[in-house]
């Protein structure tokens, strides 16, 4: 980086600024700890017994480097050939109708909320809503350094109980809505897509009418004819961005597919293994006749609704990533 012909090329510039990043949020953490473990040695040979107060601030220092060494520890879990890349989540209502619509608009709400914690961007690249509330799917890039390899904890199908508010009699619905989350892919993955392999449509945006997007056929649609892969971006402002951000998507899918035939080779080679899968949900979300979410994987649960659809999920995702992890 500290060539003076760096930045001649942005996008490789760009790339190789990403990847420092993701280093550093591995390796200044471990830096840090080493000299604050150093520290608390020497304030600890300089100590004697009649220093109490020093040596109960020394307790509370050393306490604090153990929590800090338990996450490092859980990073090292994050070792997946993508997970330190950002994460590309798709959200689906199942059937029901408006109750799973308002769940699936529920759990974008609730991912949303939990990347702005973590401090990672986040794109809506597709929304498709329900003819009376909610949503019926949606696709968000969630960028930033390990998006992918937290998030991955996430697929799967995620059921909600409670008392529906579309209903005047105030009975209990169960609403399902499936999960599916997939790593970005940069360009430095070799992903070959052909022009002639593909077919792109443009249409009319969606959503609320007098925007720029409603006029003209800014969103786009492409499908990759060999593979039948179809992914759409309407959210950008015009159709040049929008067929950028959907040949993003598409390269991601196509990845995806190639990681998943590889992983099908192995299967057959060295035997199947469990599959999260439409049917089984992952984790329930009960808010009558008591308040629990529970995953069903791990066993990790809390009483604490609301603080769970606010975006508090690093104890599910930690719980999930410690026990599959190897």
């Amino acid at each position: 980086m500290s060539q003076p012909n760096f930045w001649d090329r942005p996008q490789e510039a760009q790339s190789v600024v990403e990847k420092l990043k993701i280093l550093k949020k591995v390796v200044d953490p471990w830096k840090k700890g080493h000299r604050d473990v150093a520290d608390v040695a020497e304030l600890l040979g300089m100590l004697d017994e009649n220093q109490g107060e020093e040596i109960a601030d020394i307790r509370a220092e050393i306490e604090r480097l153990i929590r800090e060494v338990d996450n490092l520890e859980f990073q090292r879990l994050l070792s997946g050939p993508n997970d330190s890349r950002s994460a590309i989540l798709s959200l689906n209502a199942g059937a029901g109708g408006t109750e799973s619509c308002d769940w699936a608009e529920m759990l974008l709400r609730m991912y949303l909320r939990w990347a702005e914690k973590h401090d990672y961007k986040m794109q809506i690249v597709d929304v498709l809503s329900g003819e009376e509330a909610g949503i019926k799917s949606a696709t968000v890039m969630i960028q930033g350094p390990y998006a992918f390899g937290y998030l991955k904890a996430e697929v799967g199908v995620h059921r909600l109980v409670r008392i529906s508010p579309f209903d005047s009699n105030k009975r209990r619905h169960t609403s399902f809505a499936s999960v599916d989350v997939i790593a970005e892919v940069d360009d430095a993955v070799e992903i070959e897509v052909k022009d002639a392999d593909l077919r792109i449509d443009t249409y009319r945006a969606g959503g609320a009418g007098g925007q720029h997007v409603n006029k003209t056929e800014s969103a786009v649609r492409i499908t990759h004819l060999p593979t039948k892969v179809v992914v759409q971006c309407q959210n950008e402002r015009s159709q040049h961005q929008n067929k950028q951000v959907a040949m993003k998507l598409l390269k991601a899918r196509l990845y995806e597919r190639r990681m998943k035939e590889k992983d099908q080779e192995m299967k057959n080679q060295y035997g199947d293994k469990m599959e999260i899968a439409w049917g089984s949900q992952i984790r329930s979300y009960v808010f009558h006749p008591y308040t629990m979410v529970k995953d069903h994987r791990t066993d990790v649960e809390t009483s604490n609704g609301q603080a769970v659809m606010d975006g508090d999920l690093d104890e599910f995702i930690q719980g999930y990533l410690k026990k599959t992890v190897k």
